[in-house]
């Protein structure tokens, strides 16, 4: 004997909508977990010129005893800390943005560069790294002699 089965065109809307309310739920809670568990890494700015590459990294309110900037098998990396500011009680804050903790940059480095000779300054809260480059991968200039050759051949006949 065969059942019929009643046919509720919106039966399946009600879990349809229950599914995308759960995928939305879902994001968002991983979006929220992920952002908290975000290791702080402070902004950089890497850029060339003819003798060097430079590194500019935003590090404000760091004290230059917490960096430890090291070079390792062609790999510059700059380790820190920023610390939240103890002087005020946490319940006066109404909001609080920036990130506080430990931070890990690390960059391979060309080559070309002489990672002996790195200078670091630290003004106005930028670390800018300077990183000579090997005399051998600098730009050489070539100097073309015009008819020096041809005007002595001439000159000798």
């Amino acid at each position: 004997m065969r059942t019929l089965t009643r046919w509720e065109p919106f039966r399946g809307a009600t879990s349809l909508q229950d599914q995308i309310n759960r995928v939305f739920k879902d994001v968002l809670e991983r979006t929220g977990e992920e952002s908290s568990l975000t290791a702080w890494a402070p902004a950089v700015d890497i850029y060339e010129t003819e003798h060097e590459l430079v590194v500019k990294a935003d590090l404000p309110d760091i004290d230059p005893k917490d960096l430890d900037i090291r070079v390792e098998n062609n790999v510059l990396t700059i380790r820190g800390e920023r610390k939240f500011a103890k002087d005020v009680n946490e319940d006066n804050y109404l909001r609080v943005e920036r990130s506080y903790g430990t931070f890990s940059r690390s960059f391979t480095l060309a080559n070309t560069v002489n990672a002996e000779a790195i200078k670091a300054d630290y003004q106005n809260g930028v670390l800018t790294l300077t990183i000579p480059k090997r005399e051998e991968a600098k730009p050489k200039q070539i100097k073309i002699n015009v008819g020096t050759q041809a005007m002595a051949a001439a000159a000798a006949k």
